[in-house]
């Protein structure tokens, strides 16, 4: 059972599974600040907790709970709150915290669809150079979920990461080869960085052989924005 319609939603049409709920119809948006939304998702889980207490239920979650800016945004609450809820009233479930996933139907607002957008208008590009972010295939957290379940250890929280941060610097460079055009930057210095451990998930990667971040990144960038 599927619930939601975005990103992480469609990754599961092929995968769905009668005895697993994947909740994927959560408020995305980490600067969101509207209470309706935050209210509309509670209601849903609660409600889809009610009506499928014997399945399975994988919540995804985020990894900006680790990011010490947002600590008491409401969007991190509300995530922290929603992991409470389902922790208390299921017996089974997985929380899975998703770092910036990347792929087709993806956030506009993450920061990869912005800084693409703007190489491919020309835009000047405001840019934080002491920031990081942790992005990832989102066809990669399908996998990882997909391996998880056939694990069979549930009632926990596990990171769904990519191994390495990129620094904003990092991500413009490799931006400037693949496209082959020079940027047009206004560089600020600020931005945050915060480190996601992965223990769980971390041998898909070397398994897969997908530890260089150069070549991950372009990979990503030449399957959704080529």
């Amino acid at each position: 059972m599927i619930v939601g319609n975005g990103l992480i939603a469609n990754l599961f049409k092929d995968s769905d599974k009668n005895d697993v709920v994947f909740f994927a119809s959560g408020v995305s948006n980490s600067s969101e600040t509207d209470l309706a939304q935050f209210k509309r998702e509670e209601d849903l889980v609660l409600d889809t907790l009610d009506n499928h207490p014997e399945k399975l239920f994988i919540y995804f979650s985020t990894c900006s709970i680790y990011d010490s800016s947002k600590t008491n945004s409401p969007y991190v609450l509300h995530k922290l709150r929603m992991e409470e809820i389902i922790k208390n009233n299921t017996g089974k479930h997985m929380i899975l915290r998703v770092s910036n996933a990347v792929g087709k139907g993806g956030n506009p607002n993450l920061l990869i669809n912005y800084l693409v957008r703007s190489v491919k208008t020309g835009e000047k590009i405001n840019v934080h150079t002491k920031a990081t972010r942790n992005f990832i295939d989102s066809e990669d957290v399908k996998e990882i979920t997909l391996d998880l379940i056939e694990e069979n250890n549930f009632n926990r929280i596990v990171n769904i990461a990519y191994p390495q941060n990129y620094s904003v610097i990092e991500i413009l460079e490799i931006l400037e080869n693949y496209f082959k055009q020079k940027l047009n930057l206004n560089l600020i210095k600020e931005g945050s960085h915060y480190a996601i451990s992965i223990p769980e998930t971390e041998n898909y990667f070397r398994k897969n052989n997908l530890e260089n971040k150069e070549v991950y990144l372009c990979k990503i960038l030449e399957k959704y924005y080529t």
